[in-house]
């Protein structure tokens, strides 16, 4: 019991203190790209700045700097489809698709004090072009329409105001839902693959 009490604690711990470089990583990202160490060090003047914000100032600042990253698209950045980057190679290479979009803000609002259960990973259908995508939902009020962070735009507009999309799933390390009528989540699975996959790269490579 003390043994699994310890490690959620630690994880806790780690949740709120992710995406962060050891000395040692930045040396070495220094050596082979000053313009990626430049950023790294952009990133956590940005996160220091907020630290004692208003939540919902946080939420539009970063947002808005870390949808100025450059958007591309996974077959381009790594000839692999759909891979899920962590925010710390998001950070070193500068740009990736919607879903590397969607985790860096995840974890870094964690950082900032948001309770990662309010927050979700979210697989949206294109309503006008059929296609997919995906946004960060941020459940803020009970029985209330989340608010949705999406690369695509700097406005944050909650799920009812986004006539242009309509949400699947919503995912987090408590699993995965369906939105019913009032904005109530329903449990569909205990786990997505995808993201228990980046979970466990964030946790070796952190």
């Amino acid at each position: 019991m003390k043994i699994l009490l310890l490690l959620f604690l630690t994880s806790v711990l780690f949740s709120k203190t992710y995406p962060s470089f050891t000395k040692h990583e930045l040396d070495t990202i220094s050596k082979s790209n000053k313009i990626s160490k430049n950023r790294i060090d952009d990133y956590e003047k940005k996160v220091a700045f907020h630290k004692n914000n208003p939540k919902n100032v946080q939420l539009k600042g970063m947002n808005l700097y870390l949808n100025t990253l450059l958007p591309q698209y996974d077959d381009v950045i790594k000839n692999r489809l759909d891979d899920w980057a962590t925010p710390k190679e998001f950070l070193t290479i500068g740009y990736g698709d919607c879903e590397d979009y969607v985790i860096i803000k995840y974890y870094s609002l964690i950082r900032l004090g948001f309770d990662e259960k309010k927050l979700f990973l979210t697989r949206v259908k294109e309503t006008f072009r059929g296609g997919h995508h995906m946004v960060l939902a941020y459940f803020k009020e009970k029985n209330r329409p989340p608010l949705i962070l999406d690369n695509l735009s700097f406005k944050i507009l909650d799920l009812k105001t986004r006539s242009d999309i309509k949400a699947e799933v919503f995912i987090n390390s408590t699993g995965v839902y369906k939105i019913k009528k009032k904005f109530q989540l329903i449990k569909i699975a205990n786990k997505y693959k995808e993201f228990e996959e980046l979970r466990t790269k964030v946790k070796n490579n952190h």
